[in-house]
Order: C-alpha cells, then structure tokens, then sequence
C-alpha cells in the first residue's frame, strides 16, 4: 500500500466478480481496499489474489458501517480515486406474488440503497480532494433491459441502478467525478451456478446457459477506470456471447 498509488474501493469483494476485479486492480498498481459483510471471506480472498489490499469488513445496507469504511479508506490513505459498487444479492426465485416483504427489501438494501449510500460518502471525499474528482463504476446486469422469470427484486434494482447510474454520472461533473455501469451477462460466480446447470427461461423450459469468466469483467473495469477523467463509458455490456439476451435465445 502506497499514498502515491491510486486508491480504490470494492464492494461485495470477498467472491466472485468482486474478487476479481481487486485483484486486477492491485495488479494495476491500486491500493485496493475490500470491503465485504464476513471478515473470513474477505481474508479467504486476499490471500487467494495476493498483494496487500485493505480489508474492511462492511455492510453496505447499514448507513454507519459505510460511513466507518469510508472514513477508514480517508484517514488511511488521504483520498479516493474509484469506488466499484458491486455488492449485490438476489431473492429465492419464486412467484412474485409469493416474495415476502423481508425478501424484497433485502434486495433493494444491497443493490440500490447500498449502491446510493457507498455513493454519497465518496462524493463527499471526492468533491474535497486535490487533486479534486475520482470515477465511480456501479455494477449493472443485462437484467435492466432483460429480465428473467421471478426475478422482480433483483431486476428492479438493477433498473434502479441504471438510473442512478445516469443521475451520479449528472450530478458529478460540477466536482471532476465520473460514473459508468458494467452490465455483466452470466459471470462464472457461485451467485450464478445455476445458469450453468440449468436455468428456467420464459418460455418455461429449462436450459443451461454458456457463462464467462469474471476476470473478463474485471480486465473491463480495469480499463474504464484507466480513462481520464473528462472521458467515461457511461455503459458497457460484457456478456456471455452466446447466452440468451440479444434476440430471442
């Protein structure tokens, strides 16, 4: 860890597509702060991806531990200069009508309350910084275009995001602060382990679906953070290309 390396954040970065993209990000030169509910895990994941990252442990749906996160990212290293918000959780895919009130506001904690909160707080260290902005990338999914049967938590959060996504990406220009959105489409992870084995489509049968590897998804927010900051992919989509989203499967 250096004061005059980059500094960014991650949320959700103890699995997955999280994990990934920290460890792209050290190998980019980043100090890399992993932010994640379970200590374990994040421990788990740092010693999988090497290098010397922070770990936070952290709950992006409670106000004050995000607020702790990222008053510990300010005192450690003086500034912020990305915030990937990727912490998300999806429902028991089941009716909607069968969702229980617990199980959407869940969802909506994580992906859009937890996405807006991380958000401000790095507004509020971006805005004062010098040199002054940074770049916050949210963590989309082809699910805010095309959602999949009993998915109405997850995929109305991801609509959300999208417009916040749009909204931050307005709001920050006054301080030199830019947002984009990665939608992912069937990330290997084991959120996703059952695309692979076999996943209800709409027209109600079942079918395996053909995945990707994270580190893909990582090598492009590698390079969207890459961009100065008077440049910015406001969205880009990195999919499976054979998985069912563009036409009808």
């Amino acid at each position: 860890m250096s004061k005059d390396s980059k500094t960014a954040i991650v949320t959700g970065a103890g699995t997955g597509v999280g994990k990934a993209i920290c460890a792209a990000l050290l190998k980019d030169g980043y100090n890399v702060v992993m932010a994640g509910r379970r200590k374990d895990v994040l421990e788990k994941a740092a010693e999988e991806i090497g290098g010397e990252p922070l770990l936070v442990p952290a709950d992006v749906a409670d106000p004050a531990s995000v607020k702790a996160l990222f008053s510990q990212v300010k005192e450690t290293f003086g500034r912020l200069d990305l915030l990937v918000n990727n912490a998300g959780i999806g429902a028991p895919a089941v009716p909607l009508e069968e969702l229980t009130l617990e199980q959407w506001k869940s969802v909506v904690d994580t992906n859009l309350t937890g996405t807006f909160l991380c958000t401000q707080e790095a507004f509020r260290i971006m805005k004062d910084q010098d040199p002054r902005g940074g770049r916050i990338i949210n963590n989309g999914s082809v699910s805010a275009y095309a959602p999949r049967p009993f998915s109405a938590p997850y995929t109305a959060t991801k609509h959300a995001v999208l417009g916040l996504t749009k909204s931050t990406s307005l709001d920050g220009r006054a301080y030199d602060i830019a947002c984009g959105q990665i939608d992912i489409g069937n990330a290997a992870t084991d959120m996703a382990a059952r695309i692979a084995s076999g996943i209800l489509q709409p027209n109600g049968t079942v079918m395996a679906e053909p995945t990707i590897d994270p580190v893909h998804v990582a090598e492009a927010v590698v390079y969207m953070a890459s961009l100065p900051l008077n440049a910015n992919v406001l969205n880009m989509t990195v999919m499976a290309t054979k998985m069912p989203f563009v036409g009808r499967g």
